[in-house]
């Protein structure tokens, strides 16, 4: 993938105009990498080579939409004879929708399924045609711990996520049963600040806010390009996405309550939203923001991470010591009982 001092590759970046797509590209390239770039925005795209190349890597940028599955194979093909192959595809674009269930349309549910779920299974077809015949490479999957815990008023985004994860592990035992060497690793995100707050379809009547803590996308970069060479099963970013993951695995009912309480509200700010803006669910918002939203103030640089095996194991192990205190606790009181029945005489029949 890269030598030993961690320059060469290539790496196809999707969504990579803004946020968290923006910034690891910006990290691949600063470690001298080839930098394929795929969005629909041409401002976004023109920002993000010029971030790319002023970091010392090369780019080549598609304006593709990754709902449209011929078109992300023809990139691919573009990117591996431009640069003699892919070793690295980061899926990450995305779209969402800010609304109920009942006020969602299913055209709505439709489109943010077709980008957010299909246009990863469409990215990792496209580099698995790559990678396959050379027996390497790696495909990251950008995921967010609402993959596992799914909160009022974004079922789309949750739904799709979802989605991703059973894709990736039916693609890994098939890979695995194949003999293949082709990697795959899923990242679940907590909140980061992006713009796609600003260019999310809603119908919240305030503006939109990630729930904190807030994470820098170049935090969230540095353990994406980590994941690249790594390759854990998954890595979950962040203890908001621990807790999140954990919690629902223990008590998903009432982590449903706490949110019917509270996730609308920590979903908004306290300012009203403003009516009739653009979105890009169907159509980019083609300006060209850079990587970060307007939560600056309130994001945090670093974010620690965790290959979430060890964290399982370790709750395995705590679920392990109450059932087996539960069964001896049990199994000691019957034999209690038993003892304490045995020594009550009968009472004599019959007169």
């Amino acid at each position: 993938m890269s030598n030993r001092n961690g320059r060469g590759g290539t790496v196809m970046v999707t969504g990579a105009s803004a946020g968290v797509g923006r910034a690891v590209a910006h990290e691949f390239a600063r470690h001298g990498w080839n930098v394929g770039l795929i969005a629909r925005g041409e401002a976004g795209l023109s920002g993000t080579i010029r971030d790319v190349e002023r970091a010392g890597g090369r780019a080549r940028a598609f304006a593709v939409d990754v709902a449209d599955a011929d078109a992300v194979s023809r990139a691919a093909d573009a990117l591996a004879q431009a640069f003699g192959g892919i070793d690295v595809w980061v899926n990450n674009a995305m779209v969402t929708i800010y609304a109920p269930v009942q006020e969602t349309s299913p055209e709505e549910f439709r489109r943010a399924t077709e980008v957010t779920y299909l246009g990863q299974v469409h990215g990792t077809l496209a580099a698995l045609r790559h990678m396959v015949p050379r027996d390497r490479g790696t495909v990251v999957h950008i995921g967010s711990a609402l993959a596992y815990r799914s909160i009022p008023l974004q079922a789309t985004y949750c739904a799709a996520k979802a989605a991703v994860r059973g894709f990736v592990d039916s693609l890994r035992s098939e890979l695995l049963h194949d003999g293949s060497r082709v990697r795959l690793t899923m990242i679940q995100l907590p909140a980061v600040n992006t713009p796609q707050f600003d260019w999310a379809r809603s119908r919240l009547p305030r503006k939109l806010e990630p729930v904190p803590p807030i994470y820098q996308p170049e935090a969230i970069a540095r353990h994406v390009y980590r994941a690249a060479h790594e390759a854990p099963r998954e890595l979950w970013i962040g203890a908001s996405a621990w807790k999140a993951i954990v919690g629902n695995m223990l008590i998903p009912g009432w982590i449903d309550g706490y949110l019917a309480r509270h996730g609308y509200r920590g979903e908004m700010t306290s300012v009203q939203a403003q009516k009739n803006r653009p979105d890009n669910l169907y159509h980019p918002v083609d300006t060209d923001p850079g990587a970060h939203g307007r939560f600056d103030a309130r994001s945090t640089a670093h974010v620690a991470a965790a290959d979430p095996r060890w964290l399982k194991l370790g709750i395995a192990a705590a679920l392990g010591v109450v059932a087996g205190t539960m069964l001896f606790a049990t199994e000691a009181q019957g034999r209690s009982e038993g003892r304490s029945e045995a020594r009550i005489p009968r009472r004599q029949s019959g007169r």
